[in-house]
């Protein structure tokens, strides 16, 4: 791999030291050891360790950098840039022991672009990092997004409503037909960070997702655009912060998938 910059190096250490936080919590969490954050939505004493640890560490070596947390740290600093952090994605997985969950860190400058992505999947020891411009790597090799063409070979990843959907639910359903149509399968991980990991290093050959937030994406979009791949939001558009749909393929499977949610969504 290149010339890790203090940033990565920062991220990634701030990753590692949370992965080993939930590996030593892993199937031991009680149930006061959780609680709901509002219907269908939970927080356990395990994400609030990790976000303790992870902006700590960057708060240390970046005091000027502000800082999202999804589960409240905020750092308002000078400098325009923005670490975006998700310290456990896949909570619910971590709650039933369900062993598919990751870390997401991601910083971003001050005119939306994002400059540094890891995602950690701490049981598998799977370090998914990426700098804007020097590629997209799975423990220091470089990955690259599917080649494959033949929709029939085609495994999709996506996520499913949970919550506050009544307005949307049909949508979801109508485009989940249609990718079942013109796809081998579709996997849901409950994990977008993962999902997004995975389409970048082609194990699945997109992804799509309605209604996620900037810590459940940044770093795994950063990963899909080093690695080859393309990320929009559901009306094609680069900038993925304006909205909270995500879209991420290959030159082959975006289009694809774009065309289906221009039908299905309203964007």
């Amino acid at each position: 791999m290149e010339y890790k910059s203090s940033e990565l190096n920062t991220a990634i250490r701030a990753a590692q030291v949370a992965g080993a936080i939930t590996r030593e919590k892993f199937g031991e969490l009680s149930q006061a050891d959780i609680r709901a954050k509002e219907f269908k939505d939970f927080v356990t004493v395990v994400d609030k360790a990790c976000e303790a640890a992870i902006s700590a560490i960057i708060a240390e070596s970046f005091p000027d950098d502000s800082m999202l947390c999804e589960e409240g740290t905020v750092m308002a600093g000078t400098s325009g840039r923005i670490w975006i952090v998700d310290p456990l994605d896949g909570t619910l997985n971590f709650i039933h022991s369900f062993p598919v969950f990751s870390i997401s860190i991601a910083l971003k400058d001050g005119n939306n672009e994002l400059l540094t992505g890891v995602v950690y999947q701490p049981l598998l020891d799977e370090l998914f990092t990426a700098e804007r411009g020097k590629g997209a790597y799975l423990n220091d090799k470089k990955i690259s997004i599917t080649s494959r063409t033949d929709k029939e070979s085609f495994l999709m990843a996506t996520g499913l409503p949970f919550k506050e959907y009544d307005d949307y639910l049909e949508s979801a359903i109508g485009m989940l037909k249609d990718v079942m149509h013109d796809s081998a399968g579709i996997r849901r991980a409950g994990s977008a960070a993962i999902d997004l990991a995975y389409t970048a290093c082609g194990r699945f050959d997109g992804f799509w997702e309605y209604r996620l937030f900037p810590w459940d994406f940044s770093a795994g979009v950063l990963l899909v655009r080093e690695a080859g791949g393309i990320v929009t939001n559901f009306a094609g558009e680069h900038n993925v912060f304006n909205t909270q749909s995500i879209l991420a393929g290959s030159s082959v499977t975006h289009p694809l998938l774009l065309e289906k949610t221009l039908r299905h969504f309203r964007t």
